[in-house]
C-alpha cells in the first residue's frame, strides 16, 4: 500500500532528472509537512460562540396579517379546536376536514383571547399595576378611564357609571388601543356593520358593542378618508388651484382675433306654407366670443354638419378680420370641422378650405371633454344670450318666427350685448362713459345711434386728421382695459388652495353625468398632463384592456391613490 500510485502519485513528477557528464543522477523531491513548513501559511478561522438571546414571539404581531375581524376571531377559533382536539383517541384533522360546526361561545372565547393578548401588549404596565393594587403609571393614557380588571382577565373601563341602568358592556366597555391592528379591524367591521356611513354611526356602533378604542374618533376619521367604497358614494372630485389665465387673455390685439365659440339652440323656424299649414325647419346660432375685450358676434346656422358651420366662419372673418386662434370644446360638430380645415396640426379632406385657413394662419385648440369650467368666457354669454333671447321672442308667436326674425333677433342680442359694461359702474363724474366692448367696436358708447362725444378732443385733429380721432378713442379704451378690466381678473373666485397632484397609477372613479353614481366607469390614470405651474389638470384615463378616455382631473375621485 505504502507504493501505491494512488497514494504516491506517478514517480516522474516527484523525480527531478539532470545530466553531470556521461551520467544522469535521479533525485527525489519528498512531500513537505505543511504544518513545520515557514513558506507556507495556513488559514485559520476561530469561531467565536455568542448566545444571542431570543425574543418570546408575541402573538398580537400575527394578528397583522388578517383583514376582518370575523376572520380573525373564526381563525383563532380553529387553532384553539385542533389543539384541544389534539390526542391519541380523538384526533382534529384540521379545519379544513373537521365537521364541527363553530359555536358562538367558541367565537367569544376566541374573541377574549384576542382582546387579552392586545392589553399585554399595549398596556403592560396598567394591567400589572391593577393586578399589585398600584395606582396607574402618571403618563399612562388611560389614567382618565380608571380602568378596571374584570373575572376574564379584562381591563375595563371604571368610569362614573356604575348606578346607572345601561348594560354592563356599556357601562364597562373592553379598552382597545388605538394604534393596534385590531382596532383597525374592529373600525372597519362595525362600519361595514352600519354600511358605511358617517363617523356617528361607526362610533356609536362600536361603543355599542362594548369596545372602547382609545382615540376613536380620529381613527374613524383616517379610516372613512380610506375607504374605498365610501370614496365611490360620497368623495370629492379633484380641484386643482385655477390656473393662471392664457397670454391671449391678457395683452392687447385687434378684436376678435383670439375668440372662443360655442354652439347653442336650436330653435324651430317657418321655412315655407304648404297646403295642410306650414313646414319647420331647425336652426342653430354660433356664439363668437373676444377673449380680450369680452365683445360677441352671433351667426345662424341651418344645420349642425362641419360644412355649414365652415360657411358661418368664413362669413364671421369676412365681417370681423382675421382670426389667430380659435378655443372650443370638443363638439362633434368642431372636431369634424377642424378636421375639414385642417386647423393647426389636423388633417383635413378638403383641399380648397385648407389653402383658406393655412393663408390665414389660425391655430384651433381644444379643451378636453367634459370641460365646460375651461370655456367659461363663452359659456357665461350663452346664458346672457338665452335671457335677451327668451325676452325678445316672448313678443313673437311660434308660428309667426321666420329665419329673418331669428336671425335679426341674434343681432340685436349681439348688440345688448356688447353694450354692456365689463367693469364695475364708475361712480366719479368726471369719467361718466362706461368701458364697454361696442366703445371699441362701433365708437358708441351705446347700442343706438348716438356717436360718441368728442369734446375733450383737440378739433384741430379731428378737422385735419380724423384717424386721429379714431387711434386716440383706441388708446383711451386699451388704458382703461388696462386699468379697471384687466385688474378685475387677479383674484381667484375659487379653487384657490393647493390639492394632491393626479399620478400616473392612481385608481379613479370617472364622473358620467349620463349616469347615476354607482355606475360610474372606474379606471387607472396612464398619463398625468402637467401643466407649466407643475399641476396636474388634464388626465388620460384607462377603463379595461382598451377604452382610453381625455378628461380634465376636476371629472374624477381618486380612490386608491399610488404608493
Amino acid at each position: 500500500m505504502t507504493d501505491s500510485l494512488w497514494l504516491n502519485g506517478p514517480k516522474d513528477i516527484l523525480c527531478y532528472v539532470s545530466d553531470q557528464g556521461d551520467s544522469e543522477t535521479e533525485l527525489e523531491y519528498p512531500l513537505v509537512n505543511l504544518d513545520v513548513d515557514n513558506e507556507v501559511r495556513s488559514l485559520k478561522t476561530e469561531v467565536k460562540s455568542e448566545t444571542v438571546p431570543v425574543k418570546q414571539s408575541d402573538i398580537g404581531s400575527r394578528f397583522e396579517h388578517f383583514s376582518s375581524w370575523y376572520g380573525l376571531k373564526r381563525a383563532i377559533s380553529n387553532l384553539k379546536h385542533v389543539a384541544s382536539r389534539k390526542s391519541a383517541t380523538n384526533c382534529c384533522q384540521g379545519r379544513r376536514f373537521c365537521e364541527s360546526a363553530k359555536t358562538p361561545e367558541d367565537l367569544k372565547a376566541s374573541e377574549q383571547l384576542i382582546l387579552r393578548a392586545v392589553q399585554n401588549n399595549s398596556f403592560r404596565r396598567e394591567i400589572e399595576a391593577l393586578e399589585n393594587g398600584d395606582p396607574l403609571p402618571k403618563n399612562s393614557s388611560i389614567r382618565n378611564l380608571n380602568p378596571i380588571l374584570d373575572n376574564d382577565g379584562l381591563m375595563r373601563v371604571g368610569g362614573r357609571l356604575r348606578n346607572s341602568n345601561l348594560p354592563d358592556k356599556e357601562k364597562n366597555p373592553i379598552i382597545i388601543p388605538k394604534k393596534h391592528h385590531v382596532a383597525h379591524l374592529l373600525v372597519a367591521h362595525f362600519h361595514c356593520e352600519v354600511k358605511h356611513q358617517g363617523r356617528l354611526f361607526t362610533e356609536g356602533a362600536i361603543r355599542a358593542s362594548g369596545f372602547w378604542i382609545v382615540g376613536c374618533r380620529r381613527l374613524i376619521n383616517a379610516f372613512l378618508r380610506k375607504c374605498v367604497k365610501c370614496l365611490k358614494l360620497r368623495g370629492k372630485q379633484q380641484y386643482p388651484k385655477m390656473a393662471d389665465l392664457p397670454y391671449e387673455r391678457l395683452n392687447p390685439a385687434p378684436p376678435f382675433s383670439h375668440v372662443g365659440i360655442h354652439v347653442f339652440g336650436p330653435w324651430s323656424v317657418v321655412t315655407r306654407k304648404t297646403r295642410g299649414g306650414q313646414a319647420q325647419s331647425k336652426r342653430w346660432a354660433v356664439i363668437f366670443t373676444c377673449l380680450m375685450i369680452r365683445a360677441v358676434h352671433i351667426e345662424v346656422v341651418e344645420e349642425m354638419t362641419s360644412s355649414s358651420f365652415i360657411n358661418c366662419l368664413r362669413r364671421f372673418v369676412a365681417l370681423r378680420g382675421e382670426v389667430k386662434l380659435i378655443r372650443s370644446d370638443c363638439g362633434t360638430n368642431f372636431v369634424g370641422a377642424a378636421k375639414e380645415l385642417n386647423a393647426d396640426v389636423i388633417d383635413i379632406d378638403s383641399s380648397d378650405v385648407r389653402d383658406f385657413l393655412s393663408r390665414k394662419g389660425i391655430t384651433w385648440k381644444f379643451n378636453p371633454p367634459h370641460s365646460s369650467h375651461m370655456g367659461g368666457v363663452w359659456e357665461r354669454l350663452i346664458g346672457v344670450s338665452r335671457r335677451i333671447l327668451d325676452s325678445l321672442l316672448s313678443g313673437v308667436a311660434h308660428k309667426n318666427l321666420t329665419h329673418e326674425v331669428l336671425t335679426t333677433f341674434l343681432a340685436e342680442t349681439s348688440s345688448i350685448i356688447n353694450s354692456r359694461p365689463v367693469t364695475g359702474i364708475p361712480a366719479d363724474p368726471d369719467s361718466p362713459e362706461l368701458l364697454t366692448p361696442s366703445t371699441l367696436l362701433t365708437m358708441r358708447t351705446t347700442h343706438t345711434v348716438d356717436s360718441l362725444c368728442i369734446e375733450d378732443f383737440n378739433p384741430k385733429h379731428i378737422y385735419m386728421s380724423q384717424w386721429r380721432c379714431v387711434q386716440n378713442l383706441a388708446n383711451c379704451f386699451w388704458k382703461r382695459w388696462k386699468n379697471e378690466f384687466l385688474s378685475s381678473l387677479q383674484d381667484r373666485k375659487k379653487w384657490q388652495k393647493d390639492s394632491r397632484n393626479v399620478c400616473e397609477g392612481d385608481i379613479v372613479l370617472l364622473r358620467d353625468k349620463t349616469l347615476h353614481r354607482n355606475e360610474w366607469p372606474m379606471g387607472v390614470v396612464s398619463k398625468a398632463i402637467v401643466s407649466s405651474d407643475s399641476r396636474v389638470r388634464k388626465v388620460e384615463i384607462r377603463v379595461g384592456q382598451d377604452n382610453v378616455y381625455f378628461r380634465p382631473a376636476s371629472e374624477v375621485v381618486v380612490l386608491v391613490p399610488k404608493e
